[in-house]
């Protein structure tokens, strides 16, 4: 069932990692509120990856007809965290800063639209309500310690 608390939990994140992308891509320069925007969105995506990692990916995983899936989206995280490590470097102020944002909220946007479009709903096909409640239990309990760790943990080849 793919309206089961997880994906919703998921969705609702997606949802305001969406806001946050469109705020930060209407700001300009290095200012202070692209400076507080990009600050809320790193430590929000770094918290959501890791903690659907430890979830739902985990369980998805250990299942061979989900387990293409869950790397493929793996990748992606990975990839996701890197262009993050990217513009930390990046003076925000420079137009290297938004060309590297912009590639970044592209891959991301169609990461999480084929997360909700097709994963998601795939995922649902193949876990019991029961497995969907307690992957959003384990969820839960793990987003808000992941956005502790996001606030001294750096995206990218910066952790290194």
């Amino acid at each position: 069932m793919a309206d089961a608390k997880i994906f919703e939990d998921l969705k609702a994140d997606h949802d305001k990692h969406r806001k946050l992308l469109e705020q930060l891509g209407e700001t300009k320069g290095a200012s202070e509120e692209r400076e507080t925007l990009f600050e809320a969105l790193r430590k929000e995506l770094q918290a959501h990856a890791a903690a659907e990692e430890e979830s739902l990916y985990a369980t998805m995983l250990r299942r061979p007809e989900l387990r293409d899936e869950a790397r493929h989206s793996v990748s992606e995280h990975k990839e996701i965290d890197d262009f993050l490590g990217e513009l930390v470097e990046i003076d925000m102020s420079s137009s290297a800063w938004l060309t590297k944002f912009k590639e970044m909220r592209h891959r991301y946007l169609h990461h999480i639209d084929e997360e909700e479009e097709e994963m998601f709903p795939e995922a649902a096909e193949n876990l019991s309500a029961r497995t969907e409640k307690e992957l959003a239990e384990i969820f839960e309990a793990r987003k808000p310690k992941e956005l502790q760790n996001a606030e001294n943990e750096l995206p990218g080849d910066a952790r290194e």
